[in-house]
């Protein structure tokens, strides 16, 4: 099997994994719609954003200095596993021991007075989401992904179960809907003025159960301080932080600021938060993008790493990159020309209400995912720095952007502002990567794909048909056939390709 058959192959499995636990989870999308109203999905939404901000901030880098450290020579995996492992549970137990003492002071700081139990739980599931992170990378890089993505379904079906158990079969009983003999139990600790609670405990008691499921990736743990091996690891690591963080401000600061920025009155009818909830929906429906392109970074990063010394690596990597875009752009003109269909996930016509932004949203992920794979080397030749150097530009581009256009386009301001970071990102990396790691990438083989999808999305969005009439379907069917048509036509000879 050749090498790029072999990416192929891990990127399914954790695509597969993925797909089928974004489905279980997306379940709780028409579910959240349906007995949601939007000032508490705007609460999720927000209250999710800061855990992907904490969650850089926990990790601090540990996971790709992992990889880094555990495929050099001069370290054992086990040694570096040990390192990291122990660096993590110290400063995740530290900082959410920080984050319980003052959720109180937050709790008010946030305009959420009288709920710092939101905070105690989300500084929970951190520190042990963090302190899994390790487990999960190093079953990464053996090639587990099997038992990785089994852990990963085992965690979300928890959560949604939870979930259905909170929010439905408690709510029914407490009501008097059903079980009637249960009523007096069920009221005794459920009350629906707490339905943000029970979400996050959900989420909570799916982390804790996923330990006992990855007890065998600790075989041979043991705590391991030692100074003068953790010191290269956090050079290495720490640029990798402000990466991160600069990249989740790309990422999630209009769910954070669009409450605060939007002009009041803005939409009709509409509070503030509410328009949030209706953004947070409709950004979940990008999802699709967000789990190719995850799947891919699970099955590449190791990879990448694996095959950096191979003269051939720049051409093999070149390839990848040509065949991630193929797909990326197949799957955006799939869901761009079905927007009929795929918003009907969304339960609540209200939520409905801002499903335009979801082509911009897919086409920002889209180069979020060429930025990740241009973004190889400066993790190959360790000029991390760089790479932060970029991240921060991004920021600086997403919290500029986001500050001018929302005051005058609303939450469509702000998918226009991710897409704009995300390009500019992927187009510095790539100037910056020819001088340090040249790759021969196929740029205007790239462009095309990607222009040809933007006309097929607007094709499909303008056509004359009636909304979800057979012939809307038709149509669509057309141009999704179209699309696979002209990449046989012009990738035909390659398709034998086979990497050495």
């Amino acid at each position: 099997m050749s090498l790029l058959k072999k990416l192929a192959g891990q990127t399914a499995l954790y695509g597969l994994s993925s797909i089928l636990g974004r489905a279980i989870n997306f379940l709780l999308v028409p579910f959240y719609t349906a007995v949601l109203v939007p000032v508490q999905f705007g609460t999720i939404t927000e209250l999710y954003a800061y855990v992907a901000f904490f969650n850089i901030l926990y990790l601090y880098g540990m996971e790709t200095a992992y990889f880094r450290f555990a495929t050099k020579d001069n370290l054992t995996e086990e040694t570096v596993f040990n390192q990291s492992e122990t660096s993590l549970i110290f400063s995740s137990l530290l900082m959410s021991g920080a984050v319980l003492l003052l959720s109180p002071a937050i709790a008010n700081g946030l305009d959420y007075q009288g709920h710092s139990s939101y905070f105690i739980l989300l500084g929970t599931i951190l520190a042990i989401d963090s302190m899994l992170a390790i487990p999960f990378a190093r079953l990464r890089l053996q090639n587990k992904a099997g038992v990785f993505a089994t852990a990963k379904l085992f965690n979300i079906l928890v959560n949604v179960g939870f979930n259905i158990f909170f929010l439905v079969f408690c709510k029914k009983i407490a009501a008097g809907e059903q079980l009637p003999s249960l009523k007096p139990l069920i009221q005794s600790f459920y009350s629906e003025e707490y339905i943000v609670e029970y979400i996050l405990i959900s989420n909570l008691i799916a982390s804790f159960f996923t330990i006992f499921f990855l007890l065998k990736t600790f075989k041979g743990f043991k705590i391991d301080f030692n100074w003068e091996r953790l010191k290269p690891m956090l050079v290495y690591s720490i640029p990798m932080l402000f990466i991160g963080l600069a990249g989740m401000v790309d990422e999630m600061l209009s769910r954070i600021i669009l409450k605060y920025v939007l002009p009041e009155g803005f939409y009709p009818n509409r509070t503030n938060l509410e328009a949030l909830g209706i953004f947070g929906a409709c950004y979940r429906l990008s999802m699709f993008m967000t789990l190719a392109v995850q799947s891919f970074r699970y099955a590449s990063d190791p990879f990448f790493f694996s095959q950096a010394k191979d003269k051939n690596a720049p051409e093999l990597f070149a390839t990848v990159m040509k065949w991630f875009v193929i797909a990326c752009a197949f799957l955006y003109v799939v869901v761009s020309c079905n927007l009929s269909l795929f918003e009907k996930i969304l339960r609540g016509e209200i939520f409905r209400e801002g499903i335009l932004v979801v082509p911009v949203l897919l086409m920002a992920n889209l180069f979020l995912g060429i930025y990740y794979n241009l973004s190889i080397w400066y993790k190959l030749t360790d000029k991390t720095q760089l790479g932060t150097l970029i991240s921060i530009l991004g920021a600086a581009i997403t919290i500029t952007a986001n500050f001018i256009l929302i005051p005058f386009f609303g939450y469509m301001g702000s998918a226009v502002t991710t897409l704009i970071c995300y390009f500019i990102m992927s187009t510095v990396s790539y100037l910056w990567g020819k001088k340090y790691f040249p790759v021969p990438y196929n740029i205007g083989s790239a462009l095309f794909y990607l222009t040809f999808a933007v006309i097929l999305s607007i094709l499909a969005l303008s056509y004359p048909f009636g909304k979800g009439s057979i012939m809307s379907y038709g149509f669509q069917v057309i141009l999704l056939g179209t699309f696979l048509f002209v990449v046989f036509l012009i990738e035909r000879k390659q398709m034998n390709f086979k990497a050495s």
